[in-house]
């Protein structure tokens, strides 16, 4: 099966990488979750594909390739960990989804492509998800909702009735709400992801990225998020805003 993206075709240098389908795993695994958490994910993932509908496909080879996919060598922040905590997120938020099923598994596709140096990795996520998903058996209109979700966390931005939008993106923000401590070891981690920027360069790309979020009229779109999260992620992006501008 042919991949769906041309890696001929020049990117732009931010974010990105092919999407290969599920199967087709091109970037070993250079740190792999501990296995009684491998297994753990496993059976979240072959939950979560049951539960949205796939008839009988055998989860484990698409959860082994998600995961080496977590686990490639150039991610920092956008690693295993950070896909369990947008899945404990999930869990919190479940009640606010119109199907929680198909969130969880937009959780796992949406960082599955990651590359720090190009720009299309929403993108090519999405394209993951609707090739693999599909092979596993989910009906169309599943992977059409799955597919749009991963492309929702490009923006961050659902619209006021999209539930399971606020969900996703409620769990993959969440991590600006944390204790500033873990808020720190955070942002530390993101610069490690784009370390091949220069000082300046990066303190004023991440700057600019700060100031949007800090702008933005909630940043949080479910009760929960907006009651427990918001005030707290506020306080931690203009604390990084004001040491970033310090130098």
């Amino acid at each position: 099966m042919a991949d769906p993206v041309d890696e001929s075709k020049p990117d732009a240098p931010r974010h990105g990488a092919a999407a290969a389908p599920a199967s087709d795993v091109s970037v070993p695994a250079s740190v792999p979750p501990p296995a009684s958490e491998e297994a753990e994910l496993r059976e979240r993932f072959a939950a979560a594909l049951g539960a949205a509908g796939a008839p009988g496909a055998d989860p484990c080879p698409y959860a082994d390739a998600l995961l080496a996919r977590w686990a490639e060598p150039q991610r920092r922040y956008h690693t295993t960990e950070h896909l369990v905590a947008v899945l404990d997120r999930i869990d919190t938020l479940e009640d606010h989804a119109a199907d929680a099923a198909l969130v969880r598994l937009a959780a796992w596709f949406h960082d599955a492509v990651y590359r720090p140096d190009r720009s299309e990795n929403e993108e090519r996520s999405a394209r993951l998800a609707e090739r693999a998903l599909t092979e596993a058996g989910l009906g169309a209109e599943g992977v059409a909702e799955v597919a749009r979700l991963v492309r929702l966390t490009t923006t961050h931005d659902p619209a006021p009735e999209d539930t399971n939008g606020a969900v996703l993106c409620d769990a993959d923000l969440a991590i600006l709400a944390s204790p500033p401590p873990v808020y720190a070891q955070y942002a530390a981690r993101v610069r490690e992801e784009y370390g091949f920027v220069p000082d300046d360069a990066f303190r004023a790309g991440r700057g600019d990225v700060l100031r949007q979020l800090l702008d933005l009229p909630r940043l949080f779109r479910t009760p929960h998020g907006e009651g427990e999260w918001e005030e707290h992620a506020r306080r931690n992006l203009a604390t990084e805003l004001r040491l970033l501008e310090a130098g």
